[in-house]
C-alpha cells in the first residue's frame, strides 16, 4: 500500500515538472518569434529593395526530433542563443539606420547651405535698387565733403558760387516741346546726359522708364540711365540698370546697347573674365544680326581683351 501511494506520488510530481518545463518554453518560443518579426521589419526599412539584400537570422527554428522517452538537451540554453543572435543583430541594424540618417542631414545642411548662397547671388544680381530722386555723383560728394572739412567763410562761399554755377549750367539746358510728354521728357534727359549733368539726367530719365513705361521711349531711358551711371564712376549701379533694361524689355530697341555696356560695367568692377564672356556670349546669341558695325566691332575686341573662347 504504502509503495503504491509513492509511485502515485512520484508520477504527479513528474507531470507537474513536465508542465512547468513546456509553459516556459513555450513563453521563449513566443519572445523568438517576436524577435525574429521585430528583425524583419527592421530589414525591410533598411533594405527596402528586398531579395538579396536582407540579413538571415544566424539561429534558425530548431525541429525537435528527439524519439520520445528520450533525454533532450536543454531546450533553454538553446533558446537563449538564439535570442542573443537575434539582439545582435537587432543592434547592428539600428547601428545601420542612424548612420544612414546622420548621413542624409550632411547631406541636407550641405545642399541649404548651397542654396541660400545662390539665392543670395541672384537676388544681388537680379533685385534693382530703389533709385533716388537726385543721386549725387562722386565729383558731387567729394566736393562737399571737402567744404564741410574745410569750414569757414570761404569754403560756404565756394560751395555756394559751385551750386550757382550748376543750377546756370542745368537752366541752359533747352527742353523740348513737341507734345509728346514721353518723348520731350527723353530729349531733355538726352540733352542733360550730353551736358554731363548726370544726376540730373538720371532724374529725369528714371521719369519716362516710370511714367511712360509703354512708350517706345522707356528702353532709350532705360539703357541711357545705366550710361549716365556708368559715365559718372558708378559701375556697380549701371550694371544693374543695364541688366534691369534687358530683362524688362528684351525686344525693346536699347536691349542689346544694355547687355553691350553690361559687360563694360562688369569690366570696370574686374569681375572675372568668364562673367564678361557669358555677357558677349548672351549679345551674340540673341541679337547677332541687329548689332551694328561699330557694336561688332567692340565685342569682337572686349572678347580679345578678355581671351574669351
Amino acid at each position: 500500500m504504502r509503495i503504491a501511494l509513492a509511485a502515485a506520488l512520484a508520477l504527479t510530481a513528474l507531470g507537474c515538472n513536465g508542465t512547468a518545463q513546456a509553459q516556459a518554453q513555450t513563453g521563449v518560443d513566443q519572445r523568438v518569434d517576436r524577435l525574429e518579426r521585430e528583425m524583419r521589419a527592421v530589414q525591410r526599412k533598411v533594405f527596402p529593395g528586398g531579395a538579396g539584400q536582407t540579413v538571415e537570422p544566424q539561429i534558425t527554428q530548431q525541429v525537435d526530433t528527439t524519439a520520445p522517452g528520450v533525454p533532450a538537451t536543454n531546450p533553454l540554453a538553446d533558446l537563449t542563443q538564439r535570442v542573443a543572435a537575434l539582439e545582435g543583430q537587432l543592434q547592428s541594424l539600428t547601428g545601420q539606420i542612424e548612420q544612414s540618417q546622420y548621413r542624409v542631414r550632411q547631406l541636407e545642411e550641405a545642399f541649404n547651405a548651397y542654396k541660400a548662397a545662390t539665392d543670395g547671388r541672384l537676388k544681388a544680381i537680379e533685385t534693382p535698387p530703389v533709385p533716388a530722386d537726385v543721386a549725387p555723383s562722386d565729383a558731387d560728394v567729394a566736393a562737399s565733403g571737402d567744404a564741410a572739412r574745410s569750414g569757414g567763410p570761404a569754403a560756404a562761399g565756394s560751395a555756394t558760387k559751385s551750386t550757382g554755377e550748376r543750377a546756370a549750367r542745368v537752366a541752359a539746358v533747352e527742353r523740348p516741346n513737341s507734345g509728346d510728354a514721353a518723348e520731350d521728357l527723353y530729349l531733355y534727359g538726352f540733352r542733360l546726359w550730353q551736358a554731363k549733368l548726370y544726376p540730373e539726367a538720371r532724374k529725369a530719365l528714371e521719369q519716362v522708364a516710370t511714367k511712360y513705361a509703354s512708350s517706345k521711349r522707356a528702353s532709350y531711358a532705360r539703357n541711357l540711365l545705366g550710361r549716365a551711371y556708368l559715365d559718372d564712376n558708378a559701375p556697380s549701379l549701371a550694371a544693374v540698370a543695364f541688366y534691369d533694361n534687358y530683362k524688362k524689355d528684351p525686344n525693346g530697341e536699347r536691349a542689346p546697347d544694355s547687355l553691350y555696356y553690361l559687360a563694360q560695367a562688369l569690366v570696370k568692377l574686374n569681375k572675372p573674365a568668364g562673367e564678361v564672356c557669358k555677357v558677349y556670349d548672351e549679345l551674340t546669341k540673341v541679337y547677332g544680326d541687329q548689332l551694328s558695325a561699330e557694336m561688332k566691332a567692340g565685342v569682337t575686341k572686349g572678347r580679345a581683351d578678355q581671351r574669351c573662347k
